[in-house]
């Protein structure tokens, strides 16, 4: 998220600090209704906390359905499920924690590495029916029981998000003309009689899974959700795929009239050869096989020799060698250690970084503060400005030279710091302060409380301040003066998007029913409407080139990127990409006329939008990515492992990566990696063991 990074509107820029007594670290996802965050008891339990949209908070009706959730999942925590921990749903933002439970979803799982052998869809089948027996024993459905709500721990899979679950004897009804689920899991009386909806539903849905499981499809398969429907209701399933000794299972439970479903009791006796005899490792992906690496060489000159090694010799190292370190020893609480191709002295202490900017060379510098997670790092005033759980400070781009470190209150960080107004700005988050840093010694210059709850964007030297009542604020950034206040009617709460090079800051709202959305152009310098437009389309913005803004066009149905659209203010003119395969948990940028897109996954696609062609698509091993950046020669990302990987932008083909730096810390999970920063023939990065490091860009190959 960063230079004012292309990130967009999006949930992620609504990061708050805390959820009650829970510390929020770091984002693992969100939907339409909610953020899912990483967090931490006080006794240093990892949790997983959903906090509502602000924007949904307050609309009563969700609020219901947020309760029901709540009591759903309070009702059936057990083995199969993830036990609720804690919860408030009458908070300014309602939230939730549950225990936070490692592993990827079905989804994921069959995204990455297709479709699952005959004896692990057994076991998921036995394991999901073992589940539904709990849920349905305490007189609940669940009613979007979906691949994504499928969690493969390694004791088995559980199943999430209650979110449109109810009880059988529930009050709260289903409102007319509203369908609640995702059409190719939905059994056909969800479509016909949704007031009416039990147990057996559940059930259908369940053999929608494991068709998905065995054939990453689903039984009924359309691009349109109308389509499906209809087939759910009068076709029948296509089960081309699904092993034979499972096929009559499934398709008992595909049977249009829900009392032709087995029970889950029925399902595990079908299944009780395999479900006494869970393997823990059925849904652990395989390592990537590769030689057994030796002892790395200790020391500078055995970190410049790996800085030359040839990038074939080291794209199948098994990510165990993170464990070993960097093979560097430091002392302190940060050290930066120089890769001059493998000789020559570091910088000594004293010089001044500026002097030596023609001799760059790669460094390393080692972690600042005491809290964990990646640096997120941002350039500006030649200098690199960093943040950490706690603690903000400066390097120098020449040599990693620490330059200067402050505390901050800020117990976690959802993006790098900023420079606005001449001035550090550490607080980029949200939350109820405000400061302003002198950028070259890390002093305060000023400070400001703000409102809680209150979401914060910089667009050129003005912070734009959102409050919960739909008040914006603009602030000069060199001051902390008031410059403007005022709402913006049709954004309600307006979470801004900004983007690097744009003068303009953007605020989007969506039709309820995601046919359309509205964006506002905004001038921060004066909170002036340079343009307001309502654009077809589910989009979320995430880059300006060129006088236009480009947006993800989103499906709401699966929450998938389905196309990429250009929309141009000045001709009014709008230009719209379809993309040849719906991208889940996408991220992108744009440099010219060229949009690159990662993809949860590691699928990395290059689409040109001018002729409306995809140029190239690379598979990558990365399963979690932060957004690319490009320079024109090279695309450039970071991994959840600490890779930083180069792809020849024309070709699309991998030219250059890193080693993993994971660290201690090589079990926890990460949120969404920090972007690396891109400066003339530069490239800095940073990776979970709290490193920052700097590579020379002209020759990824080299890394």
């Amino acid at each position: 998220m960063t230079p004012q990074r292309n990130i967009g509107a999006g949930a992620e820029a609504e990061l708050p600090e805390y959820a009650g007594h829970y510390r929020l670290e770091s984002c693992l996802g969100s939907g339409g209704m909610g953020v899912v965050h990483l967090a931490r008891s006080t006794s240093g339990m990892r949790l997983a906390v959903k906090v509502v949209h602000a924007e949904f908070a307050r609309d009563p009706e969700f609020r219901g359905r947020f309760r029901q959730e709540v009591a759903a999942a309070r009702r059936v925590s057990g083995a199969f499920t993830a036990s609720v921990v804690d919860a408030d749903p009458e908070a300014e933002r309602p939230w939730m924690a549950t225990l936070f439970i490692p592993g990827p979803t079905l989804s994921e799982h069959v995204k990455r590495n297709g479709p699952m052998a005959p004896e692990q869809l057994r076991r998921l089948m036995a394991g999901l029916a073992e589940a539904l027996r709990d849920i349905h024993r305490v007189g609940v459905v669940h009613r979007d029981l979906k691949p994504s709500n499928v969690l493969l721990a390694e004791d088995g899979p559980k199943v999430i998000d209650f979110g449109i679950s109810r009880p059988k004897d529930s009050e709260l009804r289903t409102e007319t003309g509203k369908l609640i689920g995702t059409p190719p899991f939905m059994a056909p009386e969800q479509f016909r009689r949704p007031r009416e909806v039990g147990p057996a539903a559940d059930i259908f849905a369940l053999g929608s899974v494991m068709v998905h499981a065995a054939t990453g499809r689903g039984p009924f398969d359309s691009d349109s959700p109308y389509v499906v429907a209809y087939q759910v209701v009068h076709d029948e399933p296509d089960l081309t795929g699904v092993p034979e000794s499972l096929g009559p299972l499934v398709l008992r439970c595909l049977a249009k009239d829900p009392a032709d479903r087995p029970t889950p009791d029925e399902l595990m006796r079908e299944l009780r050869s395999v479900a006494a005899s869970y393997d823990t490792q059925a849904f652990i992906p395989a390592q990537r096989t590769g030689e057994d690496p030796a002892r790395e060489p200790s020391g500078e000159q055995g970190a410049g020799e790996r800085a030359r090694r040839p990038v074939r010799e080291r794209l199948g190292k098994k990510a165990a060698l993170v464990f070993g370190g960097l093979g560097l020893v430091v002392s302190g609480a940060f050290a930066s250690v120089q890769f001059p191709g493998g000789d020559g002295p570091a910088t000594p202490e004293g010089t001044s970084p500026r002097t030596a900017a023609a001799a760059f060379s790669a460094w390393q510098a080692g972690p600042v503060g005491e809290g964990a997670g990646m640096p997120q790092c941002s350039s500006a005033l030649d200098t690199l400005f960093c943040a950490r759980p706690g603690v903000v400070f400066a390097l120098s781009p020449t040599d990693g030279t620490l330059l200067w470190r402050r505390s901050v209150a800020a117990e976690s960080t959802s993006g790098p710091p900023v420079v606005s107004g001449g001035l550090v700005q550490p607080y980029t988050g949200g939350g109820s302060r405000l400061a302003a840093l002198d950028p070259a010694s890390g002093r305060d210059v000023w400070k400001r409380r703000l409102p809680a709850g209150t979401m914060i964007r910089y667009v050129g030297g003005t912070a734009l301040l959102s409050s919960p009542d739909g008040t914006v604020t603009g602030v000069d950034g060199a001051t902390g003066d008031t410059k403007w206040r005022r709402t913006f009617p049709g954004q309600g709460v307006p979470s801004f998007a900004s983007f690097e090079g744009a003068s303009l800051a953007y605020a989007t709202s969506m039709a309820a029913d995601g046919s359309s959305t509205r964006v506002t152009a905004v001038d921060p310098r004066t909170g002036d409407v340079r343009w307001d437009a309502r654009l077809d389309g589910r989009l979320k913005p995430f880059g300006a080139a060129d006088g236009s803004v480009f947006f993800l066009a989103v499906d709401s149905v699966y929450g998938e990127t389905k196309a990429v659209v250009r929309y141009s203010p000045g001709s009014g003119a709008t230009r719209r990409v379809t993309l040849p395969v719906a991208l889940a948990g996408a991220h992108a940028t744009v440099r010219g006329k060229i949009v690159h897109l990662l993809a949860a996954g590691g699928l990395l696609e290059a689409v040109d939008m001018t002729t409306g062609k995809q140029l190239w698509r690379l598979e990558t091993s990365v399963s979690r990515g932060s957004t690319p950046v490009a320079d024109g020669e090279h695309v450039c990302f970071t991994a959840s492992d600490g890779r930083l990987l180069a792809v020849d932008a024309a070709e699309g083909t991998l030219v250059g990566q890193t080693r993993a730096r994971l660290g201690a810390n090589a079990t926890e999970v990460t949120g969404a990696p920090a972007q690396p920063v891109i400066t003339g023939r530069h490239v800095y990065a940073t990776a979970p063991d709290g490193t920052v490091f700097a590579l020379d860009g002209r020759d990824p190959s080299a890394w």
